[in-house]
C-alpha cells in the first residue's frame, strides 16, 4: 500500500510541477504565485483554463479531468447518419500543455472549501487560490420507469457523443424499411434544447434516402420547443409526413419504457416502435451537489457578474451545471461564460474590478447536408442577474445553405477556442 501510494505521488508530481500539493501551503503565500485549479475539460473548464493563461501567464492553471480524449456533442448528429466519421470529433489535450496549462488526467473527488483544496481519486490533494468547477450534466436514471444505464444499451439516449453515438447509428442501419423510429424528449433544463429537433431531422434525411417508407416520432414533455416554426417549415419542405411532433398536451410525454420490447408508454397509450432514442433528464456532475454547489432545484446558483458560486465562495460553476437562465445549456454558451469567468478570476486575483459581462450564444441545427438554421442571442448582466439583449437581433437571414457553412466554420472556430487545437477532422 505504501509503494502504491508513493507511486501515485511520484505520477502526478511528476506532471504538476508548480501545483500545490498536499503538504504544502497555499501556493500563494509560500510562492507569491496564485494558483487556478479547473474541474472539467469539456467546452467550458478547458476554455476557462485557456483563457487564464492567455490574459496572465503567470498564473499557475491545473485542469483536472478523467478523459484524455473529449468527444464533442456538436455535430455528433451528423455522425449518427453518416454527414461525418465519429473519430472526427474528438480532440485531445495536447492544446492545452502548448499553452502552459498542466492537466492532470484525474478524477477530483472531494471539494475543501475551508482549505482550499481539491481531493483526487488518487488519493492527492491540489490547493486553489480560485477554483472553477465544469462537471457537466449527469443522467436521472429511472426518468421515465425503466429507463436506466442498462436499458441505454437497447434505447440509446446518445446525449453523450462517443459509445451511445454508435450504439444508435448501428440500429438506425439495421432497422427495416418502414420502421419507427421514437425520439424522447424530457421536460425541464437539458442540454442543448434545440438537439432532438436536429436529430429528428437528420434521421428522416437519412431514412428518406435509405428507408422511406420509415418515419420519426418526436414524444415530447413539453408544449413548445426552440425555433418550433423554422423546423416545422422546414420539414413540411423536406420530409412531409415522415415527421410528427407529440407535445404532452397530446399525451406526448414517455411515462415507462419496455427496452427489450421497444414499447414506449405514454399516459393514454403504447407504442411499439423499431428504434428508440431515449433522452433522460439531466442534472448538474455529480460533484457539484456533492461539493455543495447545487441548490434544491438541482442545478448551481452563480453570481452573474463572475459565475463565482452563490453558495461557495472562492468556486466558480461554468458551462451545463450553472443556472445562467436565459442563456441555454449550449456549447457555446459555455464558451463565452468561460472567458467571462477567466476574466473575473484574473481581475480578482489582481485586486481589479470585474469587467462587465457580455455573453453570447449561437445554436446551429442540422436540417440534412448543407442545410441548417441557428439561433443567436446575446446577454448581458443588470442587476444581478443575467437578462437576454437580443435575439437574432443585427443578424441578417441568410439561406439554409449559407447557415450550413456558418454551422461548419462555428464548429471549427469553437472547437480551436475551447481546447486549443483542431478536431481531428479539421487536422486531417
Amino acid at each position: 500500500m505504501a509503494m502504491m501510494r508513493r507511486r501515485v505521488f511520484l505520477r502526478l508530481t511528476a506532471g504538476t510541477t508548480g501545483a500545490a500539493l498536499i503538504g504544502r501551503v497555499s501556493a500563494g503565500s509560500a510562492r507569491g504565485k496564485a494558483q487556478v485549479v479547473i474541474v472539467g475539460g469539456g467546452f467550458a473548464g478547458s476554455c476557462c483554463a485557456l483563457e487564464v493563461r492567455r490574459l496572465n501567464p503567470a498564473l499557475d492553471v491545473t485542469l483536472v479531468d478523467p478523459d484524455e480524449r473529449y468527444v464533442t456533442c456538436p455535430m455528433s448528429n451528423s455522425a449518427l447518419v453518416g454527414l461525418r466519421d465519429l473519430q472526427s470529433l474528438g480532440v485531445s489535450r495536447r492544446g492545452l500543455a502548448r499553452a502552459g496549462v498542466r492537466y492532470l488526467r484525474e478524477r477530483a473527488t472531494v471539494i475543501d472549501p475551508k482549505r482550499r483544496r481539491v481531493r483526487l481519486a488518487g488519493g492527492a490533494e491540489l490547493a486553489y487560490d480560485r477554483l472553477v468547477v465544469a462537471p457537466g450534466i449527469r443522467f436521472l436514471w429511472g426518468q421515465p420507469q425503466g429507463y436506466d444505464a442498462a436499458a441505454s444499451l437497447l434505447m440509446p439516449h446518445a446525449w453523450q457523443a462517443g459509445a451511445q453515438t454508435e450504439i444508435l447509428a448501428a440500429q438506425l442501419a439495421a432497422m427495416d424499411d418502414g420502421g419507427v423510429v421514437a425520439i424522447s424528449v424530457p421536460v425541464g433544463p437539458m442540454r442543448c434544447p434545440p438537439g432532438p429537433f436536429e436529430r429528428a431531422s437528420l434521421i428522416a434525411a437519412y431514412l428518406k434516402q435509405n428507408k422511406p417508407r420509415s418515419k420519426v416520432l418526436i414524444f415530447d414533455g413539453n408544449n413548445h420547443f426552440p425555433k418550433q416554426d423554422a423546423f416545422n417549415d422546414a420539414w413540411q419542405t423536406l420530409y412531409p409526413g415522415m415527421i410528427e411532433w407529440i407535445p404532452v398536451v397530446q399525451d406526448g410525454a414517455v411515462i415507462r419504457v419496455d427496452p427489450a420490447a421497444k414499447i414506449l408508454y405514454t399516459a393514454n397509450a403504447q407504442h411499439r416502435v423499431a428504434v428508440a432514442t431515449i433522452i433522460p433528464p439531466q442534472a448538474p456532475g455529480l460533484l457539484a451537489p456533492q461539493a455543495g454547489l447545487a441548490s434544491d432545484h438541482g442545478w448551481c446558483p452563480v453570481k452573474p457578474d463572475s459565475f463565482e458560486s452563490q453558495l461557495i465562495a472562492g468556486v466558480h460553476v461554468i458551462g451545463d451545471a450553472c443556472i445562467a437562465d436565459p442563456m441555454p445549456k449550449a456549447a457555446s454558451a459555455a464558451n463565452a461564460q468561460a472567458r467571462h469567468c477567466a476574466r473575473a478570476i484574473v481581475a480578482a486575483l489582481g485586486g481589479r474590478e470585474t469587467p462587465a459581462a457580455q455573453l453570447s450564444s449561437v445554436c446551429y441545427s442540422m436540417l440534412a447536408r448543407g442545410l441548417a438554421l441557428s439561433i443567436h442571442a446575446e446577454y448581458r448582466e443588470a442587476d444581478g442577474v443575467i437578462e437576454q439583449v437580443t435575439a437574432a437581433a443585427g443578424v441578417p437571414p441568410v439561406s439554409r445553405e449559407q447557415e450550413a457553412v456558418n454551422a461548419d466554420n462555428w464548429y471549427q472556430r469553437i472547437v480551436r477556442d475551447s481546447f486549443g487545437a483542431a478536431s481531428a477532422a479539421l487536422r486531417n
